[in-house]
């Protein structure tokens, strides 16, 4: 006799597992790393992946964990949700929730940057003022240059005018980010390092404090012997498989 499917997960079942998991030593961690804890319960990030291996992808629960407003249903809603059912209207509405660097980080890493939406997104929320807004742009941005193996060149050279606009935004999770996406486009090929690297030259020696901290940093990396090599063997590799 075949087994009764098992019924889809409820979104209080889940709610209540997290709130099982979480700890107030877990909490306190997560406030020393400037993420908000207000609504949190003290969930690691290696907690939460078995948990969104088991539930699997999950279109409306993902939606219902992220309305419940909980810190760590909302990053198990970026892991569990299915990309091609992700609207820009969505993803607009979550950037607007974001008060924490790791759940803006996360959402862009796991989840948007697999959307068809992404250059989009990129556009509209570098040049929105919000920080955390501003900050998924330039994070999608970092994450596409990671994940968007077929995507050309060209697209990310074409970025780095809006990070050299930008460079001078002094906000610590701006900032942050457009230093993460100038080094993740500068490591993604031979062909955008050396443009990467003279725009972190030329941040490097700016008047602005905020652009030349983005720059100094950028340069450090970038001018590294070993990203070099990495950056040379991972062109190589590309070539190879053509």
């Amino acid at each position: 006799m075949a087994r009764a499917a098992a019924p889809p997960p409820d979104v209080d079942a889940v709610l209540a597992e997290l709130k099982g998991l979480g700890s107030e030593k877990n909490r306190l961690g997560m406030a020393r790393f400037g993420i908000e804890t207000g609504r949190a319960f003290g969930v690691s990030i290696a907690m939460l992946r078995p948990l969104a291996r088991r539930l699997g992808r999950n279109h409306d629960l993902a939606l219902a964990l992220w309305a419940s407003g909980f810190h760590e249903a909302r990053l198990l809603a970026a892991f569990i949700d299915e990309p091609k059912k992700v609207t820009p209207d969505q993803m607009d509405a979550w950037a607007s929730d974001f008060d924490s660097w790791d759940l803006c980080d996360q959402v862009c890493l796991k989840l948007f940057v697999r959307t068809p939406f992404v250059d989009d997104r990129i556009a509209a929320w570098t040049d929105d003022d919000r920080e955390f807004v501003r900050r998924a742009g330039f994070a999608l941005m970092a994450a596409y240059a990671v994940h968007g193996k077929t995507v050309p060149d060209a697209r990310f050279a074409a970025f780095l005018p809006t990070i050299e606009r930008h460079a001078t935004d002094p906000r610590n999770f701006v900032k942050k980010a457009v230093n993460w996406a100038l080094r993740q486009i500068g490591k993604r090929s031979m062909r955008l390092h050396a443009p990467a690297l003279s725009l972190a030259e030329r941040l490097a020696a700016s008047d602005d404090r905020t652009a030349r901290w983005i720059g100094r940093d950028a340069v450090r990396e970038l001018s590294d012997p070993v990203q070099l090599e990495r950056i040379a063997r991972r062109d190589s590799s590309a070539s190879a498989r053509r």
